[in-house]
């Protein structure tokens, strides 16, 4: 996907001050054009990116909400997204997989990182489809508090696995203190133990390590198996999107909400080194984990290459 901006031609002539002379148009309309249609784009694009058109409208309207509830209570931290438009919408050469990616990145003067919402679609051999959605914020060293994570995977209309989590950022064993204060005090473990009283909801184990030494204690990591795609609907609408809601509140105000600073914590040098040390460790390994060996097998080596690019850049992975 490409854009062609159409420039006047300036002419300039000598004329006699008795001559009548014809206006041109300015170098600041033309830019002001250029602003529009590159405007214009960006808006189609997220409208594109927010139309979620491969799930639920039970999925789809959970999706929206959180994304609208980050992009509005941030937006003042957020910057627009700068990805190009092949990689924020993109296709396999066949077009039996597509996918939308949305990162902000967030104002150096905020504890905001990066936003990043994601959706993938693509078909499988057995003839079914696989979606997956995703929201996440990734907080800077500024704070050392948790970013914050949803994943809905699914490849059966009846069920699917869900991660709802605020993965943590400092060794729980050697800070007691921070598992109190965004775990404990938050009471962020009921809302797995509620989902978890559902009889179609069981726990779900990665067959990734790293995924599962990189989540909290509390993290809600559930696979839903219902009988019926109304019922999957029922419980998506009663019981995940309100846990969603509530655990992406905690995290906007008791995480994003604030630098510790403000809370006369200071973060040290050594601290601060070391929490972005863990985190670009973090984001690496997620893209090596996933994307790296992923991507290529659904969209082909020239647009996984171009996309993986993009986003190893986004995050400071490069």
């Amino acid at each position: 996907m490409s854009m062609i901006f159409c420039s006047n031609t300036l002419y300039s002539s000598s004329l006699s001050p008795l001559t009548p002379t014809r206006t041109n148009p300015s170098r600041f309309s033309n830019k002001r054009r250029v602003r529009a249609q590159s405007q214009s784009m960006d808006d189609h694009l997220h409208r594109k990116f927010m139309k979620f058109p491969y799930v639920s409208p039970t999925r789809r309207q959970l999706m929206v909400d959180l994304m609208s509830t980050l992009e509005d209570r941030l937006q003042s931290h957020l910057l627009p997204c700068s990805l190009p438009p092949d990689v924020r919408n993109f296709k396999n050469p066949n077009g039996s997989a597509e996918a939308s990616i949305h990162i902000r990145s967030g104002d150096k003067s905020s504890p905001i990182d990066f936003v990043i919402g994601s959706w993938i679609h693509c078909k499988i051999p057995t003839g079914a489809s696989l979606n997956i959605t995703s929201i996440s914020a990734f907080l800077n060293s500024s704070t050392k508090a948790p970013n914050f994570l949803l994943e809905l995977i699914q490849s059966s209309p009846t069920s699917l696995v869900l991660i709802l989590d605020l993965p943590h950022r400092k060794d729980l064993v050697l800070h007691p203190d921070y598992l109190k204060e965004y775990y404990q005090d938050t009471s962020l473990d009921s809302h797995r133990q509620s989902l978890l009283k559902l009889p179609q909801v069981k726990p779900y184990v990665s067959p990734s390590l790293f995924i599962r030494s990189a989540v909290s204690p509390t993290a809600s990591m559930l696979q839903i198996d219902a009988e019926e795609e109304e019922k999957l609907e029922e419980i998506l609408g009663d019981h995940v999107s309100p846990a969603a809601k509530e655990v992406l509140r905690v995290w906007l105000e008791r995480c994003a909400a604030k630098e510790d600073e403000e809370d006369g914590i200071v973060i040290g040098e050594e601290e601060r080194m070391a929490l972005e040390k863990r985190d670009k460790s973090f984001r690496k390994k997620s893209v090596e984990e996933d994307l790296d060996l992923q991507f290529p097998r659904i969209f082909g080596e020239e647009v996984s290459s171009r996309v993986v690019h993009a986003i190893k850049e986004a995050f400071g992975v490069l």
